[in-house]
């Protein structure tokens, strides 16, 4: 799906400024009706600004209310409350001057119509027919151009929706699961592509389940649950939000008494053993393992810096999905399909 505009041509300019504001939400609040339960807020006091350049990371468990803040995003709903502007303007008006852009998970191609067709129809719709073949190239299209949609996988119409919002140029592009059906060499493609687009400058916000998409791409990572943001920061940062490094190792010695050690041991916030291995974790990594390389007399010591899957859980309660699934029936998470919206805005 992409929304576009057929009346209002964008105008020439290169990309916004690095740290040019591009996206401000403030205290975002959308109420849904939901059957059987009354009101609902989908999305409950969320602030948030996007700046030019960034690479950002939406994140949250299946019903966190990612998708109806994308929509919010996109002006494809109002929120009930709170205010929220892109590119100094309503978020409608920025994608109808094709500032904005989206893959999203709903929305249908034309299945009758060829790829290049389909590509060719909505270019001259943006008024953008001499950037056709550049996104056939980018979406790596060219090949089964004269393929009916009909007849293309799942992930090949993610690619041809991807080749759709880049028809515009846009300067913000938000995709929603983008990877949905694709295999494994296609997500990497996928990504190598969106790698060299945003170091053209080109501001993006992706969301999904899958945290090593999240983890090797994105800058900076929101993370949203039940409605509300648990974190905002750099990804690193992110992923730093939980109890610490772990460090691992193997003794020869006692392990019970080793254990029992190390869990006395300040800075030291758990400690388990399977066979005569051992794992800690602690805040000070570097303490650890000099002492187990000499008071201790472990071996195959082993750090691990924390993950992105381990603040998912400890900040959202949720378990989290760590790859994507190749299928062309997945079921998009969309508040909509299961709650009544009732005119409520």
């Amino acid at each position: 799906m992409i929304m576009m505009n057929t009346t209002r041509r964008r105008q020439n300019h290169g990309r916004s400024p690095t740290g040019e504001q591009v996206l401000e939400a403030v205290d975002l609040i959308k109420t849904f009706q939901v059957r059987g339960r009354g009101r609902f807020n989908a999305v409950d006091g969320v602030s948030f600004t996007i700046h030019a350049g960034e690479v950002l990371a939406l994140l949250g468990p299946n019903g966190a209310g990612k998708t109806t803040a994308i929509d919010m995003m996109l002006g494809l709903t109002e929120p009930t409350s709170g205010r929220i502007t892109s590119f100094g303007t309503t978020p409608r008006r920025a994608v109808q001057n094709g500032r904005s852009s989206a893959v999203l998970q709903t929305g249908g191609l034309l299945h009758d119509m060829t790829v290049n067709e389909v590509i060719d129809v909505i270019a001259s719709l943006h008024r953008s027919s001499g950037r056709a073949g550049h996104v056939k190239e980018l979406a790596e299209l060219t090949r089964i151009g004269k393929q009916k949609i009909s007849k293309c996988s799942g992930g090949e119409q993610q690619r041809i929706k991807f080749a759709l919002a880049l028809l515009p140029d846009p300067d913000l592009l938000v995709l929603d699961e983008p990877t949905t059906g694709m295999d494994v060499n296609a997500r990497r493609a996928f990504w190598d592509t969106m790698k060299r687009d945003a170091e053209s400058g080109r501001t993006i916000i992706f969301a999904t389940h899958y945290l090593e998409e999240a983890q090797d791409f994105a800058q900076r990572i929101v993370l949203i649950s039940d409605g509300q943001i648990r974190a905002n920061g750099p990804t690193h940062e992110v992923q730093a939000m939980t109890s610490g490094r772990t460090v691992s190792f193997t003794v020869d010695a006692d392990a019970d008494a080793v254990v029992s050690s190390l869990a006395q041991e300040p800075g030291v916030t758990a400690v388990t053993r399977n066979g005569n291995r051992i794992q800690g974790t602690t805040a000070d990594s570097d303490a650890l393992v000099v002492q187990i390389l000499g008071q201790i007399g472990g071996r195959d010591v082993e750090v691990t810096a924390p993950s992105l899957e381990n603040a998912f859980v400890a900040l959202t309660g949720h378990q989290a999905q760590t790859g994507p699934q190749a299928s062309t029936g997945n079921q998009p998470e969309s508040e909509a399909t299961t709650i009544d919206a009732d005119g409520v805005r």
